[in-house]
């Protein structure tokens, strides 16, 4: 009679288990458990990358930015392949700020600017760019901001953008200005370095 207790708390005890492994919305693979969510957001991922058009690679060291553009030439009449020329002066300049920061000042070292572009007018292009730093003695001979003005088969708006730029600088200061940087298919590059008002604000 003293069992009968023992056996029907052990019989509600299993009940209880069983009744929460099977309302649980883990799926259990072999030794690895992944939730029904993190399933699905990898699935879309994986799709989401084998879908995609380009391929954009930019990386920094103290010694310079390189990188590339792989992709449509144009996507509904826009530019998409030459606004890679964007993200490379986002990156340098984020990088000068950077290296600025600590001590290490740098500019861009225009000669060395490398650029080649392949496939122009096939609908895809690969885009590469390399922006070499220099290392400068003092902290007012760095510069801090870099952008460029340029297109594929076209003059470069020169003018209009130094007018644009010329609002960011400083009283007293200027810009530098590359050389224009051309490739064999047709892309034209000017690049452009200043010292950023806010970072170098000691530099007037």
């Amino acid at each position: 009679m003293k069992l009968k207790p023992v056996i029907f708390k052990t019989f509600i005890v299993l009940i209880v288990g069983f009744l929460i492994s099977y309302m649980s919305p883990k799926i259990i693979t072999g030794s690895t458990t992944f939730s029904g969510d993190t399933l699905n957001l990898n699935t879309s991922e994986i799709i989401r990358n084998t879908q995609s058009k380009d391929n954009t690679k930019i990386t920094c060291t103290n010694n310079g930015c390189e990188g590339f553009y792989h992709g449509p030439e144009f996507i509904d009449g826009s530019d998409i392949a030459h606004q890679f020329s964007n993200k490379m002066s986002n990156a340098v300049g984020d990088k000068l700020k950077v290296l600025y920061k600590k001590g290490e000042y740098s500019k861009v070292g225009f000669l060395d600017i490398s650029m080649t572009t392949e496939g122009m007018g096939s609908g895809i292009v690969t885009y590469k760019l390399s922006i070499p730093f220099i290392t400068v003695k003092e902290k007012c001979e760095a510069y801090t901001s870099f952008d460029h003005v340029g297109g594929w088969n076209h003059k470069p708006a020169l003018s209009r953008r130094k007018k644009e730029l010329n609002k960011a600088l400083m009283k007293g200061q200027s810009l530098d200005i590359s050389d224009l940087k051309t490739t064999p298919e047709g892309l034209q590059e000017y690049w452009i370095q200043w010292k950023n008002k806010m970072v170098q604000s000691d530099c007037k």
